[in-house]
């Protein structure tokens, strides 16, 4: 486990002036107009929901994937209606988009991921399972099947083996990091909308196992753990500014890269991370140069579970939780109203010597009613990382770590 004051980001964003990604060996065609502005609205909502869900958990861990319940929502949007549409696009920062065009961009997406590095194992899924004895429109589940390649199945939800089957699609698609999504299934639950992210990649330059030391991590002034820190020296992308440094360390062929913000000793990581936002971390990145740095970073694993409905009510989806007002009439037409009554997020991260290994599933659930001298990098106290895909600039994962185990 990890102290309180560890913050960490792991986001998938695009084109990062340093480390330049100097052994791809594919051509990776240009974003449309369509796709930056998908990419950046993803960009955006993932530092809102990171920044609400550090305002409720201060004290723990935190690791999510903005990128899969972005997904799992898009899912959503395509059965919505009137002001439940408006508000899951207000939230999504997607205001000016058609839905074709938000369909038609998630998968443009979804294809630039999985494609940019062969030696990263990255897989995308998504699935909506339903109660088979309820009738759902079928052009809901058509888009779903077209932009999403949704899984589409229908259950009987009244015996265990549904969610069973649910789970095990879960603990497939992330590699069995993530085996249980859903605990149980109430009557008035008729729909299982899921989204599954798995990442692992090798670091372009692994730390030597042989250099890692038990040493300190300091939770606050007057706490600190044992942790396991990796060492190395490493010629990195590198910025620093009077709150913090930052330093970029590159996957595989260098498409991806895990970006760490580590606050200077003496200012409050809560405070640097209210104050992210989509221009200050770009300018972090653009304003990187290439310097020769002394790297300590501590070996760690979380897993992290968290309901994601009053985060995504604070953000202006109250509507879709409302079983009075909420209008999925494109999903389910009956004599009972459908709404949203539940958003499971469940991840899993692990870094060590090798590289990192990380995996999230998101699960909506709808319900009827019824400095120049040596710099050093020593990583012993709350830091900031990211992963980093350079031609693309969605958030896959972001997260808080409290302290190494």
């Amino acid at each position: 486990m990890l102290s309180r004051y560890l913050s960490i980001i792991l986001i998938i964003l695009g084109s990062c002036k340093v480390a330049p990604v100097d052994s791809v060996n594919q051509e990776i065609r240009q974003l449309t107009t369509i796709e930056k502005n998908l990419i950046q609205s993803n960009y955006i909502f993932g530092l809102e929901l990171f920044k609400r869900i550090n305002e409720r958990d201060k004290d723990k861990n935190i690791f999510i994937s903005p990128l899969s319940v972005s997904f799992a929502i898009g899912m959503v949007l395509n059965g919505a209606g009137s002001q439940t549409y408006d508000s899951i696009k207000k939230t999504l920062f997607v205001t000016d988009l058609s839905q074709t065009e938000i369909n038609q961009s998630y998968k443009s997406l979804t294809d630039l991921l999985l494609g940019v590095d062969p030696k990263v194992k990255f897989k995308i899924a998504n699935a909506i399972f339903y109660r088979n004895n309820i009738t759902i429109k079928n052009n809901f589940f058509d888009e779903n099947k077209k932009y999403f390649n949704a899984l589409i199945e229908g259950l009987d939800f009244a015996t265990p083996a549904s969610v069973n089957k649910i789970n095990k699609w879960a603990n497939e698609n992330t590699e069995g990091k993530i085996p249980i999504i859903v605990e149980r299934i109430s009557e008035n639950e008729i729909m299982f909308l899921l989204n599954a992210v798995y990442f692992k990649a090798d670091w372009k330059l692994p730390f030597d196992k042989s250099m890692t030391r038990d040493d300190w991590f300091k939770k606050s002034i007057k706490d600190s753990v044992a942790c396991k820190m990796m060492t190395q020296e490493i010629n990195a992308g590198y910025f620093e500014n009077d709150n913090f440094q930052v330093i970029e360390l590159p996957y595989s062929n260098g498409a991806y890269s895990m970006g760490i913000i580590l606050p200077k000793i003496g200012q409050n990581i809560d405070q640097i991370i209210k104050n992210l936002s989509e221009e200050s971390l770009k300018q972090c990145f653009d304003q990187m140069e290439a310097r020769e740095v002394k790297l300590f970073l501590p070996k760690f694993q979380i897993k992290y579970k968290i309901d994601l409905s009053p985060v995504l009510k604070s953000l202006g989806m109250s509507i879709a939780f409302d079983p009075e007002n909420a209008d999925f009439t494109k999903i389910y037409e009956g004599p009972e109203r459908a709404y949203i009554t539940n958003v499971a997020h469940s991840t899993f991260v692990e870094v060590n010597e090798e590289g990192t290994e990380a995996a999230a599933v998101t699960s909506i659930t709808i319900g009827i009613t019824s400095i120049r001298d040596r710099i050093v990098v020593r990583c012993d106290r709350p830091f900031l990382f990211m992963i980093k895909e350079k031609n693309t600039n969605s958030i896959v994962f972001i997260g808080k770590l409290v302290y190494p185990s």
